[in-house]
């Protein structure tokens, strides 16, 4: 399926559904993903895909369907309302979204907690139940595209909204070796850090510290893995949150942005030699766990991988 075929909805696509969505089975099952940018957005086609194939065994999920909203913070929760009033079985947040939904939510994993970010919501009969497979997700990627393992390694993360509160959880829970998280707004930057350090998920035997990327201390690890978990890179002109000639080496570079899929910073590692990834695999993976959570089934991952893959190639 090319991404062409993905349209992006609207609240007011919303407030009219599913009358807007043309043939699809009025009495299908819908999921969608919600954002603010969304277009770049493969998780329809990958998700999509998944569906297609479970339908194989399963011919129920030939009436589910994914689609991708663009939701402004100011609207989420009236979308969130919409959106479990029409009976959406399943949402992923993206950009802006993560942190936000939590304060509007009645019920959430421990993960969720720890890391005041969700990424996917399950359908109740009161509301919705929170969960993170962020976390899952970038373990997941990390050991499959750079063979690391976050347990005993020093980790420079970037960011300090939805994606990089997981990505610090994950870390700790790992344990990593040490976390130092740059983040340009200090005050962002020192609510994290101090939030983390409250949380189950901090182990006494971590170095935690925070720093500003402009002006990186010299006291980073060398032997890092440098994780962006901001969103600077989705655009094409924008520049990289850290000038990768300032850290020691050696170093691995794992940005979560995964369109374009070579960021600024991206393309510095492949000028310095040091191993990179982008977040393809970090969106599979993340989405296959909630697709789990969804339906109760193990998810396509080959399926899904081929997907995005095939989407990426014609972007």
């Amino acid at each position: 399926m090319h991404v062409a075929t993905e349209p992006t909805y609207t609240l007011a696509d919303l407030e009219n559904w599913p009358a807007c969505v043309g043939t699809w089975p009025s009495d299908g099952i819908a999921l969608a993903v919600i954002g603010h940018p969304i277009a770049h957005s493969l998780s329809p086609v990958m998700h999509n895909a998944a569906l297609a194939n479970l339908a194989k065994t399963n011919p129920g999920f030939a009436r589910w369907r994914y689609f991708k909203f663009d939701i402004s913070p100011d609207d989420l929760s009236r979308a969130l309302s919409l959106f479990h009033e029409k009976k959406f079985r399943g949402l992923n947040l993206t950009v802006p979204h993560k942190a936000l939904v939590v304060p509007l939510l009645h019920a959430t994993d421990d993960f969720v907690q720890d890391a005041g970010a969700a990424n996917t919501l399950r359908l109740t009969k009161a509301w919705w139940q929170g969960y993170n497979t962020d976390g899952f997700g970038l373990s997941a990627a990390l050991r499959e595209d750079l063979s690391v393992e976050l347990t005993g390694t020093p980790i420079i993360l970037l960011g300090a909204g939805g994606a990089a509160r997981a990505a610090a959880v994950e870390c700790l829970r790992a344990p990593c070796a040490s976390l130092w998280i740059g983040n340009r707004t200090q005050a962002s930057l020192a609510a994290l850090v101090a939030g983390l350090k409250q949380s189950t998920a901090f182990p006494a035997s971590v170095k935690l510290e925070g720093f500003d990327p402009a002006n990186p201390p010299d006291t980073l690890p060398a032997g890092a893995l440098v994780i962006n978990a901001t969103s600077l890179g989705l655009k094409a002109d924008e520049g990289s949150p850290l000038d990768l000639a300032k850290i020691p080496r050696p170093a691995h570079v794992y940005d979560m942005i995964y369109r374009p899929p070579q960021t600024a910073l991206l393309r510095q590692a492949a000028l310095l030699g040091l191993p990179f990834a982008n977040g393809l695999s970090m969106l599979v993976h993340q989405g296959a766990r909630s697709l789990e959570l969804w339906t109760g089934e193990n998810a396509p991952v080959k399926v899904m991988h081929q997907a995005v893959r095939a989407a990426s190639s014609l972007s």
